[in-house]
């Protein structure tokens, strides 16, 4: 049966997408608090890594925070020594963040948590099938990226 021209399987998807994002959450919440970070402290940490030194106004669009929100953010996780502002070489009235060594092993040691979670999670699954799921999901982010 299709609601609206939509199949049961989309349907069930999403659901199953939304009860996954769900436990991983929780799980992430559990192994961030091992490391005395918060949420947006690991986000933010997440987006400075990938996309390079930010000024606090490019972070807060990133992450769709107000300044002043990622101005406190950023103070308190220089106090903890995961990030430093620095002047801009070209610059020297721009200020960027940079992530420290600190902020780059806590982001490395979170993931590789997260990583050992879903492989246990997983165990039951053969090769082929991680690998189909592997493949789904990455068409369905390729799909969905740019909207």
């Amino acid at each position: 049966m299709k609601e609206n021209n939509i199949s049961k399987n989309i349907i069930s998807i999403e659901k199953y997408l939304r009860k996954v994002d769900n436990i991983i959450r929780l799980k992430g919440r559990e192994i961030l608090s091992d490391f005395n970070i918060t949420i947006p402290q690991f986000t933010a940490l997440q987006i400075l890594i990938s996309h390079g030194e930010l000024t606090v106004g490019e972070l807060s669009q990133r992450m769709a925070l107000a300044c002043s929100t990622i101005t406190d953010l950023v103070d308190r996780m220089e106090k903890n020594q995961l990030v430093a502002r620095k002047k801009d070489e070209k610059d020297k009235r721009v200020v960027r963040v940079v992530v420290l060594s600190k902020g780059h092993k806590i982001v490395e040691k979170v993931l590789e948590k997260r990583v050992k979670f879903l492989d246990l999670k997983m165990q039951g699954l053969t090769e082929e099938q991680k690998i189909s799921l592997n493949e789904g999901f990455k068409f369905l982010y390729n799909a969905m990226k740019d909207d």
